[in-house]
């Protein structure tokens, strides 16, 4: 019987070779065959999770299994990497890195229980965020350089309101000050609403904070926006320029996202899944979507994704390092 069964699975074997296929081919074709899970780490309604429902129904049709989102929020995204980082590598397993977990986390929270890039094979970057440098109306200046004139003539007596310590608001805010040279006060508040429900009351100045925060309130007069921290303008607020066109050429200091599959998933698996991907976000009702969030879609291949990863982590850690910021 064990004679016949190796002569069976020898002559399956030769099949599949004759059909062009080798075994492992044809096992990584059957995929997906069941639910997929994607854990965000966050809570619900925010960016992650919102960027995340969009994607997940056109992404279940285009896989023709059912996606299941996972809520881990909690300790900057930490808590939901590691447990993405711990699932089997089968593709079945997906998680939403962002500028936190795979980006400023490891120099922010010195010890990780993850490796941002050896516990994690990325697939597509997804989208990116941008900042808004604003300031109350009643502050005397109309662009971002007589902002930092007046930075300069009363060094540390400005302040600005950001998210909170270490968030995307707070590093890009400190990323231009070291750029432009001037010593502004950091103002941390508890997620994004209370800061900028202060700095409309006026009890500071500026803020730092997102386009998807941000926008309502500048197109209601209620802040008044000096710069983009994006590379190129928004379509959203087409008129504001960037920090770049503002006089620090090559600035850019952006929120993003992208799925990433716990490190060891097959190739095949990451090229398929980014390919699908690909072809969600470049549909006209996905781009509408992720519009009304404040989001821009950005999307990549798996290595250029990697790469960024990389990059950011070095220009994160930098930054955290030389402002010598700390987690509360």
């Amino acid at each position: 019987m064990a004679s016949f069964l190796r002569k069976t699975g020898f002559a399956v074997g030769l099949l599949l070779v004759a059909a062009g296929l080798s075994p492992l081919a044809h096992a990584q074709a059957a995929y997906p065959s069941k639910p997929v899970r994607i854990i965000v780490p966050s809570t619900p309604a925010g960016v992650l999770d919102n960027v995340t429902r969009a994607l997940a129904p056109r992404l279940a049709d285009q896989l023709g299994q059912p996606i299941v989102i996972e809520n881990k929020g909690g300790a900057g995204g930490n808590i939901g990497a590691e447990a993405a980082a711990r699932s089997p590598a089968d593709g079945y397993t997906l998680f939403i890195g962002f500028n936190a977990t795979h980006g400023a986390n490891l120099a922010l929270f010195g010890k990780l229980g993850y490796d941002p890039v050896k516990d994690f094979a990325p697939i597509s970057l997804l989208a990116s965020v941008a900042n808004i440098i604003s300031v109350h109306p009643s502050v005397p200046v109309n662009s971002l350089t007589e902002l930092v004139a007046m930075a300069r003539a009363k060094p540390g007596q400005l302040s600005y309101a950001s998210s909170g310590n270490g968030t995307s608001t707070h590093l890009a805010a400190e990323l231009f000050k070291a750029l432009a040279g001037v010593d502004i006060t950091h103002i941390p508040y508890k997620g994004s609403a209370p800061a900028v429900a202060d700095t409309i009351a006026g009890h500071v100045p500026m803020i730092v904070d997102s386009v998807a925060s941000s926008t309502a309130q500048v197109k209601a007069g209620k802040l008044k926006p000096l710069a983009t921290t994006s590379p190129k303008r928004l379509a959203v607020l087409p008129e504001l320029p960037t920090v770049a066109e503002s006089g620090y050429p090559g600035f850019a200091s952006v929120a993003w996202l992208g799925l990433l599959a716990p490190a060891g998933t097959p190739r095949a698996i990451v090229e398929q899944l980014n390919a699908q991907v690909l072809k969600v976000m470049a549909l006209p009702e996905t781009r509408e979507r992720m519009a009304a969030f404040g989001v821009e879609i950005t999307t990549s291949t798996p290595d250029e994704f990697a790469a960024h990863i990389r990059s950011e982590m070095a220009k994160l850690g930098k930054v955290i390092r030389d402002a010598n910021i700390k987690v509360n």
